[in-house]
């Protein structure tokens, strides 16, 4: 891997940390030869501090170290993308991020579905949602419903018409999330289990 120190009159390159598992952007630091060398040989994200005129490691004073897992360069090779595993808040003002957002997982749109799914149970009536209405119905029909839309999907899956399958498929996975919601879990926890089977 090659990266270019030597396009900039200070010899720095941008490092933008990642966390490893959630690929949440946490910080951007500047890096020279000398700290990326010594965030190879000690697998701890290691900086050029532009203010301390310094190497320095993340973590060294507060201990929230930044752990390396992987290693990446720009097409320029200019720009290091660092994946980390934060040891805890990355931030010196004690966020999770440098733009204070929460380093927590995200499924994308089906942890934003998850979303409305809260949302609903909590501010609409049973005759303003579907979901509001089904959770007033309580856990067994909410469980029923899976069980409903599981069998519709099987059908489908059985016969030669992909757009009801997918739309058979796409009812039960709304379904399961609302399911989850009313057991008080998350797509988050079922992911967690499936990585320990991994």
């Amino acid at each position: 891997m090659t990266i270019d120190f030597s396009k900039n009159e200070n010899g720095l390159v941008p490092a933008i940390i990642q966390d490893a598992e959630t690929k949440k952007v946490l910080m951007l630091g500047y890096m020279n030869e000398d700290s990326y060398q010594k965030t190879m040989s000690t697998k701890l994200v290691t900086f050029y501090s532009r203010s301390k005129q310094r190497l320095w490691t993340k973590g060294e004073e507060s201990g929230n170290v930044l752990l390396l897992q992987d290693v990446k360069v720009d097409c320029d090779h200019d720009t290091i993308l660092i994946q980390a595993k934060p040891s805890g808040p990355t931030c010196h003002k004690g966020t999770d991020t440098c733009w204070a957002e929460e380093n927590t997982p995200h499924f994308g749109f089906l942890s934003d579905l998850e979303e409305v799914i809260d949302d609903r149970v909590k501010n609409f009536g049973p005759k303003e949602s579907y979901v509001a209405s089904l959770f007033s119905k309580g856990m067994n029909k909410i469980a029923q419903k899976v069980g409903e839309e599981a069998v519709e999907m099987v059908i489908e899956a059985k016969d030669d018409n992909d757009d009801l399958f997918l739309n058979e498929s796409a009812d039960l996975l709304f379904h399961f999330l609302m399911l989850l919601k009313a057991k008080g879990f998350s797509l988050e926890d079922v992911v967690d289990i499936l990585k320990k089977r991994h």
